[in-house]
């Protein structure tokens, strides 16, 4: 055999040799060994455990290995620029081999087995790394950095609730997108449908249960509130309850009255249009208020509530001569005192339900008066839309002025609301809502006479003024155009 058909057959014993050996390293004993666990994102890499027990190589094998080798070096050294194995390549060549063969762990992880997903944390904005984390809505989070919006916390349950970007424990959540009840503080219950249904004051928000309306749960006969869990509302002893609020500026016997009527009159004076007969004024229990209403014959606009009326016929009349005292939920010792009146002019009297707020006992005065001015001036047979109307117009703009001390309606009567302001130092913040609410109800009452005659008279007179219109409304009855 020539020296080259040796080096030949050494080189493709050598490469079959080394084949065999790889391939006899992928099965140990029978059991594959996988590359590669994941779980959640921990990762873990095994590598082929490698058998350090030579025995399977035949001693053949050794035998032919160790004459190849022979027979190549000396080969090799017969012809001085002949092919040489140098004695360090050998010792490294070999120490490859052994190492291949011996190794129990990979010099290195394959790169198809790092990973490669940079994923920055949306909470703190640090990268993650390994180690568990939560995905939401495309966003990566460590877990404690994934926090409801409304408490703080992390969010640990396996359900939990989504406001645009923002999670929220499914309770959290509950607390503040599900309307409570603001009488009885409980979650507002779903109806038939599923669907949250609940009733809401249109001036106040305040919203309730739609039970409340049919439970016979106290609504303030002022600002029309319901009572809650948490207030007292004051029984009047006639079917009314007045809240606190309310209670705090009410009037409660005719004498605590007089003031505030003469003030009106007052007003009345400033606007040119003054009251020359002195018409008296009582305030009344709402018995003594509706039977003085079925004793009228003169033509009476029914309200779905009267509380108060400009009287023109001859009647006794209880009313209230000493105001009572809060006891417990209710009101004690009020004194009542029957008064025949006699009718001297075209207006007898004028009634007011007792227990009211300064503020809605001075609009239905104002309201009244309006009608005894009428009388007295000779405006006779108005349709109920125009005498209401014009007479819930000066109600409204003597809120105004009260509330609003700067409207045009405090111009045209500077000495009227003034001086009641300066003398009680001025009204609480309280009791001016009081008053927008009030104005917010002439102005959105649904009744064709009230609130329908309020809207045609206010628009003439925003048009034309007060006198302009009060004149056309006495040659024509009714409205200018």
């Amino acid at each position: 055999m020539s020296s080259s058909d040796r080096k030949s057959w050494f080189m493709r014993w050598l490469i079959k040799l080394f084949k065999g050996g790889s391939s006899n390293r992928e099965l140990v004993g029978g059991t594959h060994h996988p590359s590669l666990f994941t779980g959640d994102e921990n990762m873990v890499f095994r590598a082929p455990v490698r058998s350090l027990d030579n025995r399977s190589r035949t001693d053949k094998e050794k035998e032919e290995l160790d004459r190849a080798i022979s027979l190549s070096l000396a080969e090799g050294l017969k012809k001085p620029n002949g092919f040489g194995w140098r004695p360090n390549n050998e010792d490294n060549h070999a120490k490859a081999v052994q190492d291949d063969l011996h190794s129990s762990y990979p010099p290195f992880v394959p790169r198809e087995c790092q990973p490669t997903i940079l994923r920055i944390c949306g909470g703190c904005n640090h990268e993650i790394g390994y180690g568990n984390y939560l995905g939401c809505m495309g966003t990566f989070f460590h877990p404690e950095c994934f926090r409801c919006r409304a408490c703080c916390y992390p969010i640990t349950e396996h359900e939990f609730s989504l406001s645009g970007k923002d999670a929220y424990h499914k309770t959290c959540f509950k607390e503040l997108t599900h309307p409570k009840c603001e009488v009885c503080f409980q979650y507002i219950p779903t109806n038939g449908a599923g669907l949250i249904e609940y009733r809401c004051h249109p001036f106040w928000s305040q919203k309730y249960c739609p039970v409340h309306e049919l439970d016979n749960t106290a609504r303030c006969c002022s600002c029309e509130r319901l009572e809650s869990l948490n207030t007292r509302y004051i029984s009047l002893g006639d079917g009314r309850s007045l809240c606190l609020e309310c209670m705090e500026s009410a009037i409660m016997d005719t004498g605590d009255c007089q003031p505030l009527y003469h003030t009106i009159r007052d007003y009345y004076e400033g606007m040119n249009m003054r009251l020359d007969q002195q018409i008296p004024m009582l305030l009344v229990e709402r018995q003594a208020l509706n039977e003085a209403i079925v004793g009228e014959k003169h033509g009476f606009h029914q309200m779905p509530e009267t509380r108060g009326l400009c009287l023109s016929e001859e009647q006794t009349v209880t009313s209230i001569l000493k105001r009572p005292k809060i006891g417990g939920h209710g009101l004690i010792g009020m004194r009542t005192q029957p008064q025949k009146l006699t009718r001297r002019c075209e207006v007898t009297a004028i009634l007011v339900l007792y227990g009211l707020p300064r503020l809605l006992t001075g609009a239905i005065l104002a309201h009244e008066l309006m009608h005894s001015w009428l009388r007295l001036k000779g405006y006779r047979n108005l349709n109920p839309e125009v005498e209401e109307g014009i007479c819930q117009v000066l109600s409204y703009m003597w809120l105004e002025s009260e509330v609003m001390p700067g409207s045009s309606s405090t111009s045209a009567a500077p000495s009227s609301s003034s001086s009641s302001v300066s003398k009680k130092g001025g009204k609480s913040r309280l009791e001016n809502k009081l008053g927008e609410f009030f104005m917010h109800q002439i102005t959105h009452d649904a009744s064709p006479a009230y609130g329908g005659g309020f809207r045609a008279a206010n628009a003439a007179v925003n048009a034309y003024g007060l006198r302009r219109t009060l004149d056309h409304i006495h040659l024509t009855g009714s409205f200018p155009l």
